[in-house]
């Protein structure tokens, strides 16, 4: 699963919806608004996603299941990191190793 969560994977569904879930009944729709640059070592890559939710429902941090039309099904751990009156903001950071082929 995480090959398809990639850094270019994510840029090229910027400012799309996406379906956050709270639980298996109830979910959010948050639009992906930042992809970082990548950040890339020899040894590591690195980038971070925001989101944009409503005010109305906060979710607090931890792991969540998403949904997109391109992207599928995926779980990622989000952080909440601010909020104004467009709506709460929620990170994702991917900090991976990489091996070598």
């Amino acid at each position: 699963m995480s090959e398809r969560l990639t850094r270019d994977a994510f840029a090229k569904n910027l400012n799309t919806k996406f379906r956050i879930y709270v639980n298996d009944a109830e979910s959010i729709e948050a639009e992906l608004t930042e992809v970082s640059q990548e950040l890339r070592s020899a040894k590591q890559e690195r980038f971070a996603i925001v989101f944009r939710g409503p005010n109305e429902l906060f979710l607090g941090q931890g792991m969540r299941r998403f949904e997109h039309d391109q992207m599928q099904r995926f779980e990622l751990f989000i952080v909440p990191i601010g909020q104004d009156k467009e709506g709460t903001y929620y990170e994702a950071v991917f900090n991976r190793l990489i091996t070598e082929s």
